[in-house]
């Protein structure tokens, strides 16, 4: 039998996954494909207005299903790849989360005329206090 390697794991995968660390540029690539993933999951969750309502079809409303679909996987997709570039899941999941929360909710208020109590707009402030102080505990 051969000589198990300092670095062995049970896996092959495993070394792959691990994070990347003491690479400042390639976390702030990360946090750019965050940035998107949040984006791209706000449109499309912003888009889910437009299926419902009276007298809504898939074949009157098919282009704001499709934006939805293509919202919501390419969010996905960016959020695999800010995992890759070194950002650690429980931030990265936490301020997609929280900060596309308050976005939609404040698109929500402003476009679609959504009212908000006063209840709700502590807890947005709750919620952005939060995904900063997420961030701002992150070891560099």
């Amino acid at each position: 039998m051969g000589r198990a390697r300092a670095d062995s794991s049970p896996s092959p995968l495993l070394p792959r996954l691990q994070p990347r660390r003491g690479c400042p540029r390639l976390a702030r690539v990360g946090y750019l494909f965050l940035a998107l993933a949040i984006a791209s999951e706000v449109v499309a969750t912003t888009f889910l207005k437009f299926t419902s309502g009276e007298g809504v079809t898939f074949a009157n409303r098919w282009w704001a299903y499709a934006i939805v679909v293509v919202g919501y996987l390419l969010s996905f997709v960016m959020l695999s790849f800010t995992l890759t570039r070194g950002v650690p899941l429980g931030i990265a999941y936490a301020v997609w989360g929280g900060v596309g929360i308050v976005l939609v909710t404040l698109i929500s208020w402003i476009v679609f005329k959504e009212f908000l109590t006063v209840v709700q707009l502590i807890g947005i402030v709750l919620v952005v206090g939060g995904v900063l102080l997420l961030e701002l505990g992150v070891k560099r």
